[in-house]
């Protein structure tokens, strides 16, 4: 089985959001559901010059990190789904879900701890990324991929991902990749933190 992951250059992305925009125009989502989110980071301080009493900024930093649904090896939405709407794709090894079986009872959506799945109250399922289906079938890219200025995102053969770019999982504010082995690789800004730390989170997404 091909394992599908994504490719995130945190190092290129701008945060423009494109990405963001254009995936909720192919779900088709109104205000409130996103399937991906990009999440600004900023850090840093001030400091006072003795002499002029003159505050400078110091240690200032900030980036951005582009995020839908992982495709986990170990899929939290999977295990927690009550129905077996959430399942590994054979042939892909996408994370999807099948409406038929969704019932929307949000037990996905409160276990990935990357808040991949979405609620859509208005169809009473649940969605999230299957990294375009439709679009990949008439050869085309994803809508974040296609769309995004900086060509920050990609997607391919994880391990032929992991080959080229390395196997870097784990950048602030992103949860530990340990718990379900997402298969994405992040590129990381030269700023990018491992853990939070002194970090400020800017925008979720939420």
């Amino acid at each position: 089985m091909a394992q599908l992951g994504f490719l995130i250059n945190s190092a290129q992305c701008s945060g423009c959001k494109a990405c963001e925009l254009a995936c909720k125009d192919v779900h088709n989502f109104e205000i409130g559901p996103r399937a991906r989110r990009v999440r600004e980071v900023c850090g840093g301080g001030w400091s006072i010059d003795e002499k002029t009493g003159v505050a400078k900024p110091q240690g200032v930093f900030t980036y951005s990190v582009s995020f839908s649904c992982g495709h986990c090896m170990n899929p939290a939405c999977v295990e927690a789904c009550p129905t077996g709407a959430h399942h590994k794709d054979e042939e892909t090894g996408l994370v999807l879900i099948d409406q038929d079986q969704c019932i929307a009872c949000g037990s996905c959506v409160e276990a990935c701890p990357y808040g991949a799945p979405q609620l859509v109250e208005a169809k009473s399922v649940t969605e999230k990324c299957d990294m375009c289906a439709e679009l990949r079938s008439w050869g085309e890219e994803p809508a974040c991929v296609a769309i995004c200025p900086q060509r920050a995102l990609k997607i391919g053969d994880i391990v032929e991902l992991r080959a080229e770019f390395g196997d870097c999982a784990d950048v602030a504010p992103l949860p530990s990749s340990a718990e379900t082995a997402p298969n994405v690789v992040i590129v990381a800004h030269r700023n990018a933190k491992t853990n939070e730390g002194d970090v400020r989170i800017l925008s979720l997404g939420q």
